[in-house]
């Protein structure tokens, strides 16, 4: 063999042993990288798109995919954002839960949802080990009587954390509609064999610019997942 196929073997071999090392941090680098421009105009264009709501066909995010659906230029149909002030996440909502748009951000778990109104339930993705990613930080921080806060730019819609409880992945009941508004957030656990089931009563809503400050501040700053501060 010449030395330079060699050489070039040996290249290879490093790189691959590179990514199997580092695949966690390559994949939160390139979740956690992704800042949108999420403007009203927007919102209400993707909010008439068509989406998957089979979560029942979701697989784990793996390297792959974060890489594949980075790549693409517009890849998920962003309605809004959500944030946990006490929990340190803002992130997306996004329409849908097919695996490209959890890549990314929280989607939407049935078509028929309001800010708001009913049952306003939304999946995103635990990537364990102490990720800031996705939902991850709700998995780790969120608690009872908590605030959690989502907006379409236009209104901000305030719920208070209720419950926190862990359900089994069959227990797809839990995203049907209500009378009462509420929110639903569902996200795996550790091991991804369960999964967390938060809740929270609707408390009101009010135009963006009398939403309290700090949460002006986390949906109007450039968007980061995962925030450290």
């Amino acid at each position: 063999m010449p030395d330079w196929l060699r050489w070039l073997l040996v290249v290879i071999l490093l790189v691959i042993a590179a990514c199997l090392i580092f695949n966690q941090q390559i994949k939160d680098h390139l979740v956690g990288s992704y800042r949108p421009t999420i403007t009203r105009q927007a919102i209400k264009k993707n909010s008439s798109k068509k989406a998957n709501y089979d979560y029942g066909n979701v697989k784990d995010l793996n390297l792959q995919t974060a890489a594949r659906v980075r790549a693409q230029k517009q890849p998920i149909n962003i309605i809004g954002e959500i944030t946990a002030p006490d929990a340190n996440m803002t992130i997306p909502i996004a329409k849908g839960v097919d695996n490209t748009t959890l890549a990314l951000a929280a989607g939407t778990m049935r078509e028929d949802m309001q800010m708001g109104k009913g049952n306003y339930a939304l999946a995103g993705h635990n990537m364990a080990n102490g990720s800031k990613i996705l939902f991850s930080s709700l998995y780790y921080h969120a608690k009872v009587g908590q605030m959690v806060y989502i907006t379409d730019l236009n209104r901000v819609y305030e719920y208070r954390l209720y419950e926190r409880k862990f359900i089994e992945p069959t227990q797809v009941e839990v995203v049907n509609n209500t009378k009462q508004p509420i929110i639903t957030l569902i996200t795996c656990n550790a091991n991804g064999q369960r999964r967390l089931l938060l809740r929270g009563h609707f408390i009101k809503s009010e135009p963006f610019s009398q939403a309290p400050q700090k949460v002006q501040k986390n949906f109007s700053s450039k968007y980061t997942t995962g925030r450290n501060s």
